[in-house]
């Protein structure tokens, strides 16, 4: 970590802060996800309905994400860290509000079939959309301010230890989490992750805007439509296969706990996160250097075999130890996958654009998610939990086959970035 005492101490302190309040977010997102699939089952959701509620919280990313990403390049990336750790402190409070209601259904007809509305899940539904917005504002302010500071010639490296929010966080946040449910109920989880929130909030206030966007870019004036850069060759690939593995991602975060449980087996699902947490912690260590010195699509190739062999041992997995297994190893590909796509787009875009960049590639991931739910958990309720998870294998194996054919301008020089040390030809770097 050497790179740290190139620094000003201004800047170390800045670096320190942005750390801490990345530990909070994650943290207070993560520490729901042992405990929300089983609180929506409190309110009467089959796996499906579970899989939809869980699933608005990438519609409202979806939704919030163009805009959001926009406004940190017009207006700066303190502003949008901001409002992803207000939807942090907020959302836990509105679920546990939904648990005092009175649960009401009713019935209209949409296309002329009836279809039963319970109000209960519909509330749940707009504040897991709420929630979204933290994913959509935090997420994408935090990598484009990393970039903004980080040397080109180090910025793998320093995106690597700055990532390490991620992993700290998904492994506290769960076991916190699980254990807090465990012992007190859902207030307690709930609660506990509000105020991580508002912590972070507090360490964010601290913080010095450091980016200053161009006159033309702060007027408002866009080269490019937002969503047509989705289509451009330096975004498009990694747009798509983060789909592929936000099918996978969405498939754990979501059923993980149920199909825990369906399989009869006695864990705490929070140590599945936590052992998830620890591997992605390792490797966003050791491949973040690397990255700088080898190129970042080798390890991006890896990183996409890795989750696809995780995904296959999820789904053969019937005792504790290949559960947890299991998550080790999809922590050690996501730890490697995640900062390479940052330190990718970081590479392929200059900082006016470096939100609405960041955002754009991340879009996948949010579908991909949005998906996992509603269709995976349809499929859970007519076949079981365990066939889902060797679907989503296939997916992560697709985007094997996509990223190495199609990374580049061409087949051959996408074999040679994605498979040795071939240049990145959409490099904006000298």
């Amino acid at each position: 970590m050497r790179i740290f005492t190139t620094f000003s101490p201004a800047l170390r302190r800045e670096l320190l802060l942005l750390f801490a309040a990345g530990l909070c977010f994650w943290a207070g997102l993560a520490g729901l996800l042992p405990t929300l699939p089983l609180f929506i089952e409190t309110l009467g959701a089959s796996g499906q309905q579970i899989g939809i509620v869980m699933a608005s919280f990438a519609v409202g990313l979806l939704l919030a994400r163009p805009s959001l990403s926009r406004l940190a390049d017009v207006k700066g990336r303190k502003l949008v860290l901001i409002i992803g750790l207000v939807a942090i402190a907020i959302a836990p409070f509105g679920y546990l509000l939904v648990q005092s209601l009175p649960h009401y259904t009713t019935q209209v007809f949409l296309f002329g079939l009836p279809v039963a509305v319970d109000f209960s899940l519909l509330a749940m539904m707009l504040i897991r959309a709420f929630h979204g917005l933290s994913i959509a504002a935090f997420v994408v302010a935090y990598s484009a301010l990393v970039v903004d500071i980080s040397p080109p010639a180090n910025r793998g490296e320093l995106i690597g230890y700055m990532s390490l929010v991620n992993p700290i966080g998904l492994a506290l946040g769960p076991a916190l989490g699980g254990f807090l449910y465990e012992g007190s109920g859902f207030f307690w989880a709930f609660l506990t992750m509000g105020i991580l929130g508002i912590v972070g909030l507090v360490l964010i206030s601290q913080i010095q805007e450091t980016y200053e966007p161009s006159p033309a870019v702060a007027a408002g004036g866009q080269p490019q439509l937002f969503w047509r850069l989705l289509w451009t060759p330096r975004v498009r690939t990694p747009a798509i296969i983060l789909l592929l593995v936000g099918l996978a991602f969405g498939t754990i975060s979501t059923f993980i706990p149920l199909y825990v449980r369906e399989a009869g087996i006695s864990l705490n699902v929070g140590l599945i996160y936590a052992a998830s947490a620890m591997a992605s912690f390792g490797s966003r260590l050791l491949v973040g250097r690397a990255s700088d010195r080898y190129g970042r699509g080798r390890f991006i190739t890896v990183s996409l075999a890795l989750y696809t062999v995780a995904m296959l041992v999820f789904w053969t997995a019937r005792t504790a130890p290949m559960f947890l297994l299991a998550g080790l190893l999809q922590g050690a590909a996501g730890g490697t996958l995640i900062p390479m796509i940052a330190a990718l787009m970081g590479d392929r875009s200059h900082p006016d654009e470096r939100g609405r960049i960041f955002g754009l590639v991340m879009v996948g991931f949010d579908v991909g998610i949005a998906l996992a739910g509603p269709i995976f958990g349809g499929i859970a309720d007519l076949l079981s939990y365990r066939g889902i998870f060797g679907l989503s294998g296939i997916m992560t194996l697709l985007g094997v086959a996509i990223f190495v054919t199609t990374s580049s301008k061409d087949l051959l020089h996408s074999l040679r970035f994605s498979l040795s040390r071939g240049q990145d030809v959409y490099s904006v770097d000298p």
